[in-house]
């Protein structure tokens, strides 16, 4: 068992904030866990960062499958998170389960779920078979046709009402966390201080429990990244810049040099 647990992340609330990264291959979950995050996830964000897809409808549950064994090969001491992709548990309670088990199975230690009160059976039950379960509610990227697309959540009573209302279900089925996303940082901290299980923002201000970014818009490696994002890396250019060096030398017959192979006389 890893160090982090889902018990440890939940005696974290109101007494140290938590730290969690995206991660999708060995060598950044090898970084990520080396600096120490709390949770390195595996999210289906990978379909917009890795696939180039335009949103994460398209994610599959293989995919899932895939990069969370190897992310999961490589982290030693965070709690390894990952996503149920869309379409594998919306359609029963038991689908949902099978897919779950799934991702246990390459290496997750608990599994996130888009939605708070309409799932609520489901949670109940992965916790109950002892798969541990984060929720997720405010702006569920799943969602977003319905939502009419990425925006900021909690601006009418009846949003705000149904964001505590999914946190709430979300705690009473046996939710380890809940992921609050582009939500009013007022309204982030109604729901946290409504909660008895830690709250994780991305875009949702300071007032909760943690905080989470995906690893490609932290170092800066495409192009576009979501308002409240920040880049603390330009890897992008420094990556440009050395794979071009390297194209440069090879046309220019510099590269190889004489310490990089080798004769037999």
């Amino acid at each position: 068992m890893r160090e982090v647990t889902p018990k440890k992340i939940m005696e974290m609330k109101g007494r140290e904030k938590i730290t969690m990264i995206t991660a999708y291959d060995y060598p950044s979950a090898l970084l990520a866990d080396k600096a120490g995050f709390d949770i390195v996830f595996v999210g289906d964000s990978l379909g917009m960062v890795v696939y180039g897809d335009e949103n994460t409808l398209n994610v599959t549950m293989e995919q899932m499958v895939f990069h969370t064994r190897a992310v999961a090969k490589a982290v030693k001491r965070a709690l390894v998170l990952a996503d149920m992709p869309f379409g594998s548990y919306e359609v029963s309670v038991e689908e949902g389960v099978k897919n779950a088990i799934k991702l246990i199975q390459a290496g997750a230690d608990a599994v996130k779920i888009e939605g708070g009160a309409d799932h609520e059976k489901l949670v109940r039950k992965l916790v109950r078979m002892g798969i541990p379960v984060m929720g997720h509610t405010g702006l569920t990227p799943q969602r977003y046709l319905r939502l009419g697309g990425y925006r900021i959540m909690g601006g009418t009573d009846e949003e705000v009402e149904e964001i505590i209302r999914d946190a709430k279900a979300l705690e009473r089925a046996g939710a380890f966390a809940v992921v609050l996303e582009f939500v009013y940082a007022d309204v982030a901290k109604m729901v946290t201080e409504e909660v008895s299980i830690p709250t994780i923002g991305i875009g949702a201000g300071p007032w909760v429990d943690g905080q989470v970014l995906v690893w490609h818009d932290v170092l800066g490696l495409i192009d576009f990244s979501p308002p409240f994002a920040k880049r603390y890396a330009n890897l992008k250019e420094e990556i440009l810049k050395a794979i071009s060096e390297f194209r440069r030398e090879v046309k220019e017959g510099k590269f190889p040099g004489k310490e990089h192979y080798w004769t037999r006389g």
